[in-house]
């Protein structure tokens, strides 16, 4: 199952984790998921070149809140 993506054009001379953060804001592997969808990003170097075509997969729905069990009660 492959994840959705959205294309974001880069600013000059920004960072991956600059793009994301500008995009989704910050989350637990947010970067991470950014690079494996665009295969060779890393091969660009630190900053990416302006206009650079980087799909932002969407972020994942929270996982439901589990319910809270008291010991005592």
């Amino acid at each position: 199952m492959t994840a959705q993506t959205f294309p974001v054009a880069a600013h000059a001379g920004e960072t991956v984790d600059a793009l994301v953060w500008r995009t989704i804001g910050a989350g637990f592997g947010a970067v991470e998921g950014v690079l494996e969808a665009n295969r060779g990003l890393s091969e660009l170097g630190p900053n990416l070149p302006e206009g650079t075509i980087v799909d932002i997969p969407l972020p994942a729905a929270p996982a439901p809140a589990e319910p809270l069990v008291q010991l005592w009660s």
